[in-house]
């Protein structure tokens, strides 16, 4: 107990040493993970990043001359892109101003039928690592699981993680970095520590949301710790953490809170009997 408790500790100074070196807002550490146009495989850019789940994509036209069929019901996503207009103002000379459209898109994979996927799926052959294994397959009243690349999340409604498999990372320790992320989620459940981060609704980028990212990367990152896996994923745990505090005014004495609810949901996790008010 004594150890794992000093690993936690390791892990949070490593952290805060780490938070003044960079931000990395969208963390994805696996591959295959962008939404592209079909025609031309080039990645969407911007907010539609945000908008567009991974896959490739094409508008109706160009599905239709590719000899492609949209299937019955599909429905289409949006691309935004700014169209500058060129207008006189009252002195006569020529201003360009920016107009925001969108055209509509269908996913090819998924949505269209006769057209196959141009993208070259990348993929990687690891062992899996014993003891992060250890630790998912020892989450004693665990959620449900599936490996579908892509995104990675956790479904309080269902309570359902999804995370990309372990061949879609070039670092097998990332895959445990993510899983762990989501688990810790998990942990919010009514069944489990019913935290307010998962039991409340909240909307992406609020207060809300933002403390829960920080106690489920802290967590994850504790986790990776006992399972031994290298710490240079503490970088990037350190950056990701660094984007929510953003959000959350900068105060770094947050990182220490998060970080009692992060032993709570490890311990969790870890099947270890915590005590109430112990090193909280």
């Amino acid at each position: 107990m004594a150890e794992k408790l000093n690993v936690y500790e390791i892990v949070t100074q490593k952290i805060i040493e780490q938070l003044e070196k960079g931000v990395i807002p969208w963390r994805k550490p696996w591959v295959n993970a962008n939404a592209v146009n079909w025609v031309t495989q080039k990645p969407y850019r911007g907010i539609n990043t945000m908008l567009l789940s991974p896959g490739e994509y094409a508008t109706f036209k160009q599905i239709s001359e590719a000899g492609g069929k949209v299937k019955k019901g599909a429905k289409s996503e949006i691309v935004v892109f700014w169209k500058w207009l060129e207008k006189e103002n009252e002195e006569g000379k020529t201003e360009k101003i920016p107009l925001l459209r969108f055209y509509r898109v269908f996913e090819i994979n998924t949505q269209v039928e006769g057209l196959n996927s141009k993208r070259e799926v990348v993929t990687f052959e690891h062992n899996p690592v014993e003891k992060g294994e250890n630790i998912h397959k020892g989450y004693i009243n665990s959620p449900s699981y599936s490996f579908h690349s892509g995104k990675a999340y956790y479904l309080p409604g269902r309570d359902h993680i999804n995370v990309p498999p372990l061949k879609d990372y070039k670092n097998p320790h990332e895959y445990y970095s993510t899983l762990f992320h989501e688990m810790v989620h998990s942990t919010g459940n009514q069944s489990r520590l019913a935290r307010s981060g998962i039991l409340e609704k909240a909307s992406f980028g609020d207060e809300i949301y933002s403390r829960e990212e920080l106690i489920a990367e802290m967590g994850a990152a504790m986790l990776c710790g006992v399972a031994g896996i290298d710490n240079s994923t503490i970088e990037n745990s350190a950056s990701y953490i660094n984007s929510w505090l953003r959000a959350l005014k900068d105060d770094k004495r947050l990182v220490i809170q998060a970080a009692s609810q992060a032993q709570k949901a490890a311990d969790y996790i870890l099947g270890t009997q915590y005590q109430e008010g112990e090193n909280a």
